[in-house]
């Protein structure tokens, strides 16, 4: 009977390691997709490329790139684009096109890599975006960022990175939860566009849901359970210090459910806000983060309406 019983949690332990994440697979399926979006683009010829540069000890994984119009020589409005991928995926060179569309638009992009999950897992990416943002403030005049002029993008998990480090810069109630250093006396982002992405976290937890997420944040769980949760809850300390947003999703987003009560959020602490939903019943090719689809004119219009929201905000 005890080997019966030991033999069948051996197989209900194989059946569950068997439906874990295969976050190879991800990773191959999503380099795939992307390699096909960007086909045959190629940097344009009014854009000046800073590329490669470190901010960070962690190799590859801290590189950054800078891009504007060629001409510019004085200090200008600023974007830091924070790249979505699963918390498991991606880098600076998926982003490149996107952002040297953004920079055609009159701004400095900022387009960086950070460490992904699970070789690195929670709290790593945000640490690398802190590392970013305080090499930003450090090295701004170098590179034409004007820091009384910056703006945010992120899209997927880099929307949730993006709201979750922003609630860094704004809340010194959060701030006392990590040990890193945050610089929010050197720098004040004026404005940000969250695209597809997702906000309430604890929510994934409780339910389990998003695999990608779970094994972002699996490892900080089993050490702290408690600590870790408070840590990600980052929506409960978002204050009217919050900047501007831009909270878009689209029709056949798979996040689409998650824009609107992080808009509604944002509105009831008094927040200048803005919620788009882009494209109709039908537009099945309009899905999660179509705005990185340089070929959609609806990704035009997107960026577009984005990059005019900034320009309203930061004059």
């Amino acid at each position: 009977m005890e080997e019966t019983v030991k033999d069948e949690g051996k197989k209900i332990k194989r059946k569950e390691q068997n439906m874990k994440f295969d976050v190879e697979k991800f990773r191959n399926d999503c380099k795939i997709s992307d390699t096909k979006r960007d086909a045959g683009l190629t940097t344009p010829d009014n854009i000046l490329r800073y590329n490669d540069i470190s901010y960070g000890k962690y190799g590859k994984y801290n590189l950054l790139d800078i891009y504007h119009q060629k001409g510019v020589t004085a200090l200008q409005k600023t974007i830091i684009d924070i790249h979505g991928g699963g918390w498991t995926y991606g880098d600076k060179d998926v982003y490149q096109y996107y952002c040297m569309d953004l920079a055609q638009r009159g701004f400095t992009v900022v387009n960086f890599s950070y460490r992904l999950a699970p070789e690195n897992p929670f709290p790593a990416a945000l640490e690398d975006i802190n590392t970013v943002f305080t090499w930003v403030a450090d090295n701004a005049c170098t590179y034409h960022i004007d820091l009384d002029k910056i703006c945010v993008t992120g899209d997927s998990a880099g929307a949730q990175l993006a709201s979750q480090y922003l609630t860094l810069l704004c809340s010194a109630e959060y701030r006392k939860l990590f040990s890193m250093q945050v610089p929010f006396d050197k720098i004040a982002v004026k404005v940000v566009a969250l695209n597809c992405g997702r906000y309430n976290m604890n929510h994934c937890i409780e339910n389990k849901i998003d695999d990608p997420f779970l094994t972002y944040i699996d490892k900080a769980l089993s050490e702290d359970r408690e600590l870790t949760l408070e840590r990600i809850n980052a929506i409960k300390y978002i204050n009217k210090d919050f900047p501007p947003a831009y909270i878009m999703t689209s029709e056949y987003d798979f996040l689409k459910e998650d824009a609107k009560p992080m808009y509604d959020l944002l509105h009831q602490k008094g927040i200048s806000c803005m919620y788009k939903l882009y494209g109709k019943e039908g537009d099945d090719y309009m899905g999660h983060v179509f705005h990185l689809n340089l070929r959609l004119e609806e990704a035009r219009v997107c960026n577009d309406e984005e990059c005019r929201f900034f320009d309203e905000i930061v004059q």
